[in-house]
């Protein structure tokens, strides 16, 4: 039974909060200098896509609040039913109708006039799954047939499921998260090591079996070889990082987002960050992402019960994936990957659910850490 005791509650951590609207605010004027164009182009309206960000970042701030005023431990009881749930939604998008398929790749379940993509849903469900799972076996945490089976079954069929969208991104982000809260639960490295190896061959069949990802493997390592084709997105990312050098050419100045970049308000924002304000800009995004990640760090080794603990870290390292892939990509660090910059990217079900796991851990932090007294949930983990 999930028990909450009445506590006095702190404020919540000032410099993730602060860390947060900063780059959602950034995000929403870069939206609409990446995107006015292609919305005039598109729908006649240079307005349309700021439109729609600005009522996303506002049901993104009401959510955050919301999950600011909701005591962590409660979420808890969400734990089986939220699975439940990503199982079936992950099952509708593949019925035609419900699915929409863009971009080769069924992500989106249309409700009525809506529609949202589901996984961003599902990676919550899965850490708060893990995280009040593991914290209910934790006496039994280093012991392999107690505690891998029924977390890697569920997490193995999400995953089976996210593959015939396709998105092998997706799942592999998956499978991180399964393997990073087992670390931090206390899972011996052997295991993990196992798992890890046996995961391995199957990922690299997976890769080979595809031809576009193979072209994606071959542009990353020299996307000149195919400059119109496979290597054409990332070299004009080259070309919007070049041009803008230190200080940028200007905000609303950009040369690439002009039908050059594909879709400059989505994946690669972070070029047209890179043109418009230069080396500097892209400086202040990652230490603005640096402070959120380091911050949901600390909250969650501060936190005293292991059911915080696990939740703010997988809720963290969710954000944390998710920019480091997408940076790397349009650096050309890592084979480009359509993976929205987290507060940033135009779309509203990443903003909504990235905001959503930031009030989620803020409340955390809004209650006790290790250097209190004693501990307002020590007894949730019962």
């Amino acid at each position: 039974m999930v028990s909450v005791p009445p506590v006095k509650r702190k404020k919540p951590d000032v410099v993730m909060l602060v860390a947060t609207l900063f780059l959602v605010s950034l995000g929403t004027v870069m939206v609409y200098s990446s995107s006015s164009i292609v919305s005039l182009e598109r729908f006649g309206d240079e307005y349309f896509f700021l439109k729609k960000q600005i009522l996303f970042v506002f049901i993104g701030i009401i959510a955050m609040i919301v999950m600011t005023k909701i005591p962590y431990p409660l979420w808890r009881k969400t734990a089986y039913a939220g699975i439940l749930v990503s199982l079936g939604l992950l099952s509708l998008l593949l019925i035609p109708g419900l699915g929409v398929k863009v971009g080769g790749a069924t992500r989106w379940l249309r409700v009525g006039g809506f529609s949202f993509q589901v996984t961003e849903l599902v990676k919550v469900a899965l850490v708060i799954f893990l995280a009040h799972y593991l914290a209910k076996k934790k006496e039994h945490v280093r012991e392999f047939l107690r505690i891998f089976p029924v977390p890697l079954f569920l997490t193995l069929a999400m995953v089976f499921l996210i593959m015939l969208q396709p998105d092998f991104g997706t799942a592999v982000i998956m499978i991180i998260l399964l393997m990073f809260m087992f670390y931090l639960a206390g899972s011996r490295i052997f295991h993990l090591a196992g798992f890890v190896a046996a995961f391995i061959p199957i990922a690299v069949t997976l890769v080979i079996c595809e031809s576009y990802r193979i072209q994606r493997l071959l542009s990353f390592r020299n996307p000149w070889d195919d400059p119109t084709r496979s290597g054409f997105q990332i070299i004009q990312s080259f070309i919007s990082f070049g041009s803008g050098g230190a200080f940028g050419v200007g905000l609303g100045d950009s040369m690439q987002k002009l039908f050059y970049l594909p879709e400059p308000h989505t994946d690669f924002i972070l070029s047209v960050i890179a043109e418009e304000v230069g080396f500097i800009g892209v400086a202040v995004v990652i230490v603005l992402f640096a402070l959120l990640i380091i911050r949901g760090f600390m909250i969650s080794f501060n936190t005293t019960d292991l059911f915080g603990t696990l939740l703010s870290a997988g809720l963290t390292i969710i954000i944390a994936i998710e920019t480091f892939i997408n940076m790397a990509a349009v650096m050309g660090l890592t084979p480009t990957k359509g993976l929205a910059l987290p507060f940033l990217s135009y779309g509203g079900t990443s903003l909504i659910m990235s905001m959503t796991a930031v009030g989620i851990v803020l409340n955390i932090s809004s209650y006790h850490n290790r250097n209190t007294k004693s501990g307002a949930f020590e007894a949730v983990d019962e």
